[in-house]
């Protein structure tokens, strides 16, 4: 990149941060509920650019986009559909929680069932962050900012010493935002840097539409349909990656751990003035979602007619076409917005990791007693040593065998399943006691453990169902179970809240029928493009 690019990468990136710090400078951290709830002062607006950058993260962009390349718009499943299961939150979880007053979902667990449940639930929570998602967003970010800035060239290191440099300086940068700005400080950056990343995210299309029409998108648009009719097909095969009938199974239990209970997301609701502004968030986040293929699959088709098909690697056909189409004077303002994205992922991830300590392991096991300010206090220290820890392993991952991140993301099932039941069943099944969650969460992890790291290999991955229709099976019999214990054992006494809730629980006015509008188009992509 030139110099041209290089300033304006670091002055989109800088504005940023003064934005960040002039909107938070009155903010206090010596307060729980300021620090890891931003004061529960969110509004709608910051809500949901918080929520979509959280999410549009760089394996995202790059791998939804390399899946495209490949089979299509049928992987669009993993952007629309997530709009749906936004809008079962905003209308069903969101005030049962709002209600409590909790900071954190197992916080919730344990208004429903008891302590033990809420540090287990924690407990998986932090591994899932250690050992899966923290270190995958630094090294993948770090892999692209390396490979976009030719970081090797620039420094004259090898290519190991460039992704280590770049994995420091993200997570450094990272953690500044996420431990000593709090949560209010991540989702203001957030929502400026979301801003960018659609405004260039949206500009690769364009461009690339305007390659193929000789200047003109809509000649474009007609060239990539003419030629590759067969990638718009969103009915997925039994072979795909995204089989049709998985709609209706797993994918959408995924996608409402991952907006419902995931901590990391439902953190930026949990931190609404009140609920009508966290409705209205969850709803705009909803909307905006519905348009994510555009970012992140249409390039990818884009790219398969640009190349020709040619490309060896899949994964390769988002930077490349960004290279190939993007105007030399933007690349660094795209490279700011990237930047963007990963730090979103890496410091939300690591101020949910601070959040989830501070408040469920210690002040529950280790200070009862312990003021707000110092439950921050250590909070932070930990996070200090969690972001030490992720960037030492991240560069770790080069050397892991190919196919790796495909092989974490189906390790996730190991929690998201078993906590998105109890929470669940909690809410739908008052009398369902508290040993009926821990048998729950016990029996879902180890026996998705038995199907897809024993059972599985031993039978065949190819004759095997697909991992998203294990995750439905086994959450199906999971409530079995514990609806089976609640009979047998049920709840003498109904566990209510012990205080109002801390918010203005009035909803949004047209939460419903939004959500049915929501709904409505969704439903009509599959018709459209089928």
């Amino acid at each position: 990149m030139g110099a041209i690019n290089v300033l304006s990468f670091l002055g989109f990136t800088g504005l940023v941060a003064i934005l960040s710090y002039y909107w938070t400078r009155g903010t206090r951290d010596d307060q729980a509920d300021s620090y890891f709830l931003g004061g529960r002062s969110l509004t709608a607006p910051v809500i949901a650019g918080s929520l979509l950058l959280t999410n549009l993260s760089t394996e995202q962009i790059v791998g939804l986009n390399g899946q495209a390349y490949s089979e299509g718009i049928l992987v669009m499943a993993w952007e629309t559909l997530a709009a749906i299961t936004m809008v079962i939150t905003a209308l069903v979880l969101l005030p049962r929680y709002l209600k409590v007053g909790i900071s954190t979902i197992p916080g919730f667990l344990e208004a429903r069932y008891d302590s033990g449940t809420k540090t287990i639930t924690s407990i998986l929570f932090l591994s899932g962050y250690v050992i899966v998602l923290l270190p995958m967003v630094l090294y993948s970010g770090a892999l692209a900012l390396a490979t976009m800035f030719d970081v090797p060239r620039v420094l004259g290191v090898s290519h190991t010493a460039a992704l280590w440099i770049t994995v420091w300086v993200i997570g450094m940068i990272g953690s500044v935002y996420a431990i000593f700005g709090g949560l209010k400080a991540v989702a203001v950056s957030d929502t400026i840097n979301a801003i960018g990343l659609y405004l260039g995210g949206l500009l690769v299309p364009v461009f690339g539409l305007m390659a193929l029409g000789g200047g003109s998108v809509t000649e474009g648009i007609s060239v990539l349909y003419t030629n590759n009719p067969e990638k718009f097909d969103a009915i997925g095969a039994s072979n795909s990656s995204v089989p049709f009938a998985t709609i209706f199974t797993g994918m959408m239990l995924v996608q409402l751990f991952y907006w419902g209970t995931n901590q990391a997301i439902i953190q930026r609701a949990l931190g609404a003035k009140n609920l009508a502004e966290g409705q209205k968030g969850l709803l705009l986040a909803a909307i905006l979602k519905i348009f994510g293929p555009v970012i992140v699959v249409l390039p990818g088709i884009i790219a398969y007619q640009y190349f020709q098909g040619e490309l060896e690697i899949a994964d390769q056909a988002y930077p490349r076409l960004v290279t190939a189409v993007l105007p030399v004077w933007l690349q660094g303002f795209f490279a700011a917005v990237l930047f963007g994205a990963i730090l979103s992922s890496f410091n939300s991830a690591l101020n949910s990791s601070i959040t989830l300590f501070g408040i469920d392991i210690y002040r529950e096991h280790f200070n009862r007693s312990a003021p707000d300010a110092q439950v921050v206090r250590v909070g932070k220290r930990f996070g200090i040593l969690l972001a030490l820890a992720s960037m030492t392993i991240a560069p770790a991952i080069a050397h892991a065998p190919q196919g790796l991140f495909g092989y974490l993301q189906e390790v996730n099932g190991c929690y998201s399943i078993p906590i998105l039941t109890i929470v669940l069943v909690g809410i739908f099944a008052p009398r369902v006691p508290p040993v009926a969650a821990k048998i729950g969460l016990a029996s879902g992890v180890s026996l998705y453990i038995l199907s897809q790291f024993v059972i599985k290999p031993i039978v065949g991955a190819q004759s095997y169902p697909h991992y998203l229709h294990v995750m439905f099976i086994l959450f199906a019999m999971n409530v079995l179970i514990m609806l089976y214990i609640g009979k047998r054992h049920p709840m003498t006494v109904s566990r209510k809240p012990a205080a109002p809730s801390p918010v203005d629980m009035t909803p949004f006015r047209f939460a419903r029928p939004a959500g049915a509008v929501i709904v409505l188009i969704v439903v009509s992509t599959y018709l459209i493009f089928r």
